[in-house]
């Protein structure tokens, strides 16, 4: 794939991402009696949020591994290649304190769900600045892929976001069950 189409993956991959979030945010609000539609849609985010990590990942690659038409797309802004790799760690640290706090149960209310909340906070920060500075550009490349003259691949990019939508509610649906000792004892 080349930068352009793997440009628009990423964006049609973040306003997924974006949208999902969005829901996920307003759980936070009212996590008590939302907690089970948290961690379902906190299920549901890890296969999207793993096709935005592969395209960057990708993007990354191509560009520092010396494909000439990556370097002539060039890099993105400074800054925002230094906030890089914070943006990842705390998705990682994020979405893994969460799912390991599914496995735990509610016996990893200390330290774990001390971590995800801390996680959080990072994460939050650091991804705000990113979505600030790609919001603008998002909505015309996240849509390229949807006009009837699409561009070569778009077939497959389609494809591809809409599978990791399917494999993250096959995903939500398994596993929202583990819910159920939180909202039952898990104060």
């Amino acid at each position: 794939m080349g930068p352009e189409g793997n440009e628009r993956l990423t964006a049609a991959s973040g306003a997924v991402l974006f949208l999902l979030l969005f829901a996920e945010g307003v759980t936070i609000l009212f996590i008590r009696p939302l907690l089970s539609a948290h961690v379902f849609i906190g299920m549901l985010l890890i296969p999207p949020v793993a096709l935005k990590l592969g395209s960057t990942g990708w993007r990354f690659y191509r560009y520092y591994t010396g494909r000439s038409e990556y370097l002539a797309k060039g890099p993105p802004l400074l800054p925002l290649r230094l906030l890089a790799p914070l943006v990842v760690a705390s998705t990682v640290a994020v979405f893994g304190t969460g799912v390991a706090l599914l496995a735990l149960g509610p016996s990893g209310r200390g330290l774990v769900l001390g971590l995800h909340k801390a996680s959080f906070v990072v994460w939050l920060a650091a991804t705000g600045i990113h979505v600030l500075a790609y919001v603008g550009r998002v909505p015309r490349l996240a849509l390229a892929d949807w006009r009837p003259r699409a561009a070569p691949g778009s077939f497959a990019r389609r494809t591809l976001l809409a599978g990791t939508l399917v494999a993250g509610t096959i995903l939500a649906l398994t596993t929202v069950q583990y819910a159920h000792p939180w909202l039952h004892g898990g104060h």
